[in-house]
């Protein structure tokens, strides 16, 4: 359950960014943290609180090696596959395949 508050100065930040990724297209972690002066964790924990989803597409935010990730704190999330599959993103074993 997301907790009920207002999002951070920092997690406003990241949602403004993530808003710029283009459907059918993923960041990592890793590189969002890059661009926010961060960490790949923090960001991560910023997501899972996103509470515009799927608007704000944190959907499109993956692993470096290509794994999905989670959705809304949800490992491996079957609603994330399918929002990625929609976008015409190809998913082998919870995996992104380029």
């Amino acid at each position: 359950m997301k907790p009920i508050r207002s999002p951070t100065k920092f997690e406003e930040s990241v949602y403004k960014e993530i808003s710029k990724i283009p459907k059918g297209k993923v960041i990592t972690y890793g590189m969002l943290a890059k661009i926010l002066k961060s960490s790949p964790r923090a960001v991560g924990q910023a997501l899972k609180r996103n509470p515009y989803a799927p608007i704000v597409p944190c959907h499109r935010v993956i692993h470096t090696d290509g794994r999905i990730g989670g959705y809304n704190g949800v490992s491996n999330s079957n609603k994330k596959i399918k929002l990625l599959k929609n976008e015409g993103i190809k998913i082998i074993d919870n995996k992104i395949k380029t």
